[in-house]
């Protein structure tokens, strides 16, 4: 285990308490119902089960060796039987409605947190392992972690309603015992805590071969690998490889951890608990009443018995530490990922307008890790307002990694890029980023409707015109009228089983409607023809010509029909800009995008 990691498994004691009153915070200003009855029922329940099991058994036991009147005895009896049916009642209604009924709002309000969170996290979070392991687990953990939250408030108060009731009756009937309990207690704690540790050691090992296997399930079950495993059957065999390596790791995981994990639960479960008490102290009790007649046989029966209840309410303070020690860690992720402060942030928080952007690169580089190969180096670049710049160069140049800049996705190693006479730095980024419109090569179609894909945000009413406008432009609109609901019907079947799923064509020329209904002052399109045929590519640049005639527009493309239309091209190679000129300059250079030109030209000519 790395240093690292072991700082992180040993907490403080006001770590562990500050992580879980966080969740439980967040538990109850969702919902304070959801909190409060089940902490009282549980104190309900221990109460109920102390006047039932310790005072009224052991009232019925002294009768019966001591002849109390049986008018009494019956009365004690029924008024217990009273109490008792009351608070089932409770329990009922706190079970069975409260929680039902609260539940969803907790869990909600915390989802919700979580995924706005996520929504704003910078992109170099994904590029880090380690960090993305952590928002994986964070987020798969809630739900458990509220359940554990709760349960952690039941259990402790209801232990200490144990204690203390029966507490006092062990004070008043035999203080001694007390000790007894203090012992179990002691050798439990620290085995149990040791045990939560463990576990949760192994669950974050477990992790990273867990996700490995999740993918290989996903593989075999998502739409999108289907044709691909279907026309390639035998990269099931690699599949089954991955599997089986992270199954074997996470069984050499468990077998490496199994002694330690079984030793600590026989001492803390057994040796702490049956044995210390059930033994021990049933020896200790005999030996009372026998040899030294300092205990009745009726004190004997009540006294084994409710040291049950005193061994149960010691166990559960012995394990509510580890287990909250154990939360504490998971929820020191949640709240972690919650409380993440983005690093691409603003000071003057300026607000761009949205006509045509001039742009101005200067001595740009960047590395997706820092201490990796820069993929761009010391890159000049300037763009005119209205300027059509088309970047072009083979794969792995740095096309997409520099618009990803532009668009202040990421914050450059060095140099700076001004956009409207101002550092883009100094714009408050979601405001910046809205005032361009962008299609990635790897756009995603959301499962909503036509008019919710094209916006990308809630509909206000009065859209449809914009909407339809922008479907035209991209050369969907046919297709979309030809649809029963039209702009309301509703795309993918992830969530509908009426859904629809468009082809590869028309799902491109969907994400490049919105491009077109953003009507944004600067546009980037990455590979915005590459799903399209030759026909839809020739109607979709004179519309684009068209849509965008006063905007700054950038755009990526492997094919270089389409570049012709720009008003310049920009080749770029190894992360530097390599060639700069118009088609026809480029041609007479007769340099590396004349020989791409070439390679091409029979498409073309």
């Amino acid at each position: 285990m790395t240093p690292e990691r072991k700082k992180e498994n040993k907490q403080p004691f006001r770590q562990v308490l500050s992580n879980n009153l966080f969740l439980i915070g967040l538990c109850f200003s969702a919902s304070p119902a959801f909190v409060i009855f089940p902490v009282l029922d549980a104190v309900r329940n221990q109460v109920s089960i102390f006047f039932e099991h310790t005072v009224g058994i052991g009232y019925v036991l002294e009768a019966a060796e001591f002849h109390y009147p049986f008018r009494r005895v019956a009365a004690v009896i029924l008024l217990l039987f009273v109490c008792i049916s009351v608070g089932m009642v409770f329990t009922v209604w706190v079970g069975d409605y409260v929680r039902e009924k609260e539940a969803p709002k907790v869990r909600r309000k915390i989802k919700l947190m979580l995924y706005d969170k996520a929504k704003d996290l910078d992109l170099a979070c994904y590029d880090n392992p380690e960090y993305y392991n952590e928002m994986v687990l964070a987020i798969a953990e809630v739900d458990k972690q509220i359940d554990r939250c709760i349960e952690f408030l039941s259990n402790l108060f209801a232990g200490l309603a144990t204690f203390i009731t029966t507490g006092i009756y062990f004070v008043r009937k035999d203080g001694p015992s007390i000790l007894f309990a203090v012992g179990a207690f002691l050798l439990t704690f620290v085995f149990m805590q040791a045990y939560n540790k463990l576990s949760y050691r192994i669950r974050i090992a477990r992790n990273p071969q867990e996700r490995k296997r999740e993918y290989v399930k996903r593989v075999f079950y998502l739409p999108d690998y289907a044709k691909e495993m279907r026309l390639n059957p035998d990269v099931s065999d690699i599949l089954y490889r991955e599997f089986d390596a992270a199954n074997e790791e996470i069984i050499n995981i468990e077998k490496r951890n199994a002694k330690k994990h079984f030793l600590y639960s026989f001492v803390a479960n057994y040796i702490g608990n049956d044995f210390f008490c059930d033994v021990i102290y049933i020896a200790y009790l005999v030996l009372k009443a026998t040899v030294w007649g300092t205990l009745s046989f009726s004190g004997l029966a009540i006294l084994y018995h409710s040291f049950g209840r005193m061994k149960r309410s010691m166990r559960v303070f012995t394990d509510t530490y580890p287990f909250a020690c154990e939360s504490s860690l998971y929820i020191q992720k949640i709240r972690g990922f919650l409380e993440y402060e983005s690093g691409i942030t603003s000071e003057e928080n300026l607000t761009p307008d949205d006509r045509a952007k001039d742009v101005h690169v200067r001595e740009l580089s960047f590395s997706y890790q820092k201490t990796g190969e820069e993929l761009l180096k010391k890159i000049d670049l300037d763009i005119r307002p209205g300027e059509k710049i088309a970047l072009v160069g083979y794969n792995g140049a740095g096309k997409t990694t520099l618009v990803k800049l532009l668009m202040r996705l990421y914050d450059p190693d060095s140099g700076r890029i001004e956009m409207g006479g101002h550092d883009i730095k100094a714009y408050e980024p979601d405001s910046f980023r809205r005032s361009i419109g962008v299609v990635f090569q790897d756009f995603k179609i959301f499962a909503g409707t036509v008019a919710e894909n094209v916006v990308m945000e809630p509909l206000q009413g009065g859209e449809e015109e914009r909407i339809r406008e922008a479907l035209s432009d991209s050369g969907l609109l046919k297709r979309i009228d030809a649809m029963e609901q039209g702009l309301d019907s509703f795309l993918t079947t992830e969530i509908r089983d009426d859904g629809i799923n468009l082809s590869g064509g028309e799902a491109q020329k969907l994400a490049i409607a919105r491009v077109f209904y953003r009507n944004a002052g600067l546009m980037i399109l990455d590979e915005p023809s590459s799903a399209l045929d030759p026909i839809a590519e020739y109607q979709l640049n004179h519309a684009m010509l068209t849509a965008t005639r006063d905007k700054t527009v950038i755009f990526i493309s492997h094919r270089l029909s389409t570049t012709r239309i720009a008003d310049r091209i920009i080749m770029l190679e190894n992360g530097r800009v390599a060639e700069e000129g118009t088609h026809e300059e480029l041609l007479a250079l007769n340099g590396k995008y004349a020989r791409m030109w070439q390679v091409q030209a029979g498409a073309y000519q």
